[in-house]
């Protein structure tokens, strides 16, 4: 599968995503980031530091978060939260287009997605909430043999989730709202 930030631009440029209604949920935006390596192309995942508050802690996931009252958009809180969580400005980057919102199964949270093109990154500056960003190969996320059926903690619960199993050693399953996000992504450009 070689695909190109060009393939990937022209595929979102005539997707039209599905944006949930507002309503009882909060709006939350991330950012799905991609870069050209030698291999091919390759996503960025960041790994959630623990934190005992966060519903998300320890879980991989892209970089976001909810919107504030200064963001002017959902796309702008998705570009500032990567600023602030791991030193990566997106507003040079090249803004390729947007995936369908997900929402939480079993929190209260709807999630935008915004997909960006980078060339060379900087090495990260990782805040308190980020224990680690690394990069993933897409060939290694579009092999199903890397997809399980993964036991999870959340809720004080262990429950399972289809998930995917990344390469880097002892990172946690990629499951949840970020796995139906890849998962999204992986689908539409099938298409290529």
């Amino acid at each position: 599968m070689m695909t190109t930030l060009d393939d990937i631009r022209h595929i979102l440029v005539t997707h039209e995503p599905a944006l949930l209604p507002a309503d009882q949920k909060n709006p939350a935006a991330v950012a799905l980031i991609l870069r050209e390596a030698r291999s091919g192309l390759e996503m960025l995942f960041i790994e959630r530091a623990a934190h005992e508050r966060d519903p998300w802690s320890g879980d991989l996931a892209f970089p976001g978060g909810k919107i504030e009252a200064d963001d002017a958009s959902l796309r702008q809180a998705a570009e500032r939260e990567t600023r602030e969580e791991i030193g990566l400005d997106l507003r040079s980057a090249r803004y390729l287009g947007q995936l369908s919102d997900v929402s939480g199964a079993s929190l209260p949270v709807r999630v935008s997605c915004f997909v960006y093109g980078i060339g060379e990154a900087r090495p990260f500056n990782l805040s308190g909430e980020v224990r680690d960003a690394f990069w993933v190969p897409l060939m290694e996320l579009v092999n199903l043999e890397q997809r399980v059926e993964g036991s999870v903690s959340f809720d004080k619960r262990a429950h399972g989730h289809p998930a995917i199993r990344l390469s880097p050693p002892g990172k946690p399953l990629l499951w949840g709202l970020t796995y139906r996000l890849v998962v999204q992504f992986l689908d539409l450009i099938a298409r290529l």
